[in-house]
């Protein structure tokens, strides 16, 4: 009976070591899996933690975060842009993450607080037939609101979060009313027409269906490795020193309150904001790391190349319901 004990104590002693070793986080991305997958199996070959990825659209994943609160299973929160990382932490979702894990990460790519930081940054640039007659004459996005554009304007829907959270960058910038007008004219210019994605629009634009797109710069990058000679060209709106800059936006991560695991979530974050972890963003996405220290992907304009917009991230999500109710007011598809 004792040796009977005995083995049974030892076998349930292996079986505890086994699932220690066998970490696993459950993480909620508002990313497409292929610009993290790529990151993640990366890590989980590096340290043997496994990830399981619940990939959806990030309002829709933070929404579920907050109803589940206490009885959620989800270790980390990933979204494709600042503002609900934001919105996470105003409703007090994510836990304070350590000084010595966002230091390398300028304070204006991190949420209030250090609730979340940035983990790759891409510039909203226009993508231009080079071909049209009018792909000399837009070098900013007031251009966009020419009535030469009639029909020949390419944007995503408004409940797109890149959309979301450039208009808030221009409306931060400029100001309401002059956004409001500006909303009124690019509407008009779509013809009643928009894209669900960017890849979408960087498309029609170098068949010639449209004149311009206001996309995300890494869209353009990907589209010309598949099509070099396509007919487009990148333009860096605002990009001046006199200029109100260019916007910019971050994908980002947090850890949420209720995770069992925070030493495996913060060696997570430790790969993801590693020199290794921002250059896969770069080389692999074609994404701006957000270390100053890792180098852009070879034909990515350097940041300090031109000027971008003096625009917290934090602020994508502090004004992003002003932005929205602006949406609502002219029923801006």
């Amino acid at each position: 009976m004792q040796r009977c004990s005995l083995i049974l104590l030892i076998g349930l002693s292996m079986l505890g070591s086994t699932a220690s070793a066998e970490e696993e986080l459950l993480v909620y991305s508002g990313r497409k899996p292929k610009f993290i997958q790529p990151v993640i199996d990366e890590f989980t070959r590096t340290t043997g933690i496994k990830v399981k990825l619940q990939s959806g659209n990030s309002s829709y994943l933070l929404n579920l975060l907050s109803m589940q609160h206490e009885s959620t299973d989800v270790d980390v929160y990933i979204s494709n842009d600042a503002g609900n990382l934001e919105r996470g932490n105003s409703l007090e979702l994510f836990q304070a993450l350590p000084d010595r894990l966002v230091s390398s990460v300028p304070a204006n790519l991190r949420g209030m607080n250090n609730h979340w930081v940035g983990l790759s940054g891409r510039s909203r640039v226009l993508v231009v037939n080079s071909q049209s007659p009018l792909a000399n004459s837009i070098s900013s996005i007031q251009d966009l609101a020419k009535p030469q554009l009639k029909n020949r304007l390419g944007l995503t829907n408004s409940e797109n979060e890149s959309f979301i959270a450039g208009v808030t960058v221009y409306m931060r910038s400029l100001g309401e009313q002059k956004m409001m007008q500006w909303l009124k004219a690019v509407k008009d210019n779509t013809g009643g027409k928009v894209y669900k994605k960017h890849s979408d629009i960087v498309d029609v634009v170098a068949k010639g269906e449209k004149d311009v797109g206001l996309v995300n710069h890494y869209y353009v990058y990907h589209y010309l490795k598949k099509h070099p000679s396509a007919p487009i060209k990148i333009i860096l709106p605002d990009h001046k020193a006199s200029d109100m800059g260019v916007a910019w936006n971050v994908s980002g991560v947090a850890i949420s309150r209720y995770t069992k695991q925070t030493p495996a979530a913060v060696k997570f974050l430790e790969f993801l904001l590693s020199v290794k972890g921002q250059e896969m963003f770069s080389h692999v996405n074609l994404e701006y790391p957000v270390r100053n220290d890792v180098a852009v992907s070879k034909g990515i304009p350097e940041r300090s190349s031109y000027h971008i917009a003096n625009i917290k991230m934090a602020d994508i999500g502090l004004y992003r319901e002003q932005t929205i109710k602006m949406f609502h007011l002219i029923s801006m598809p």
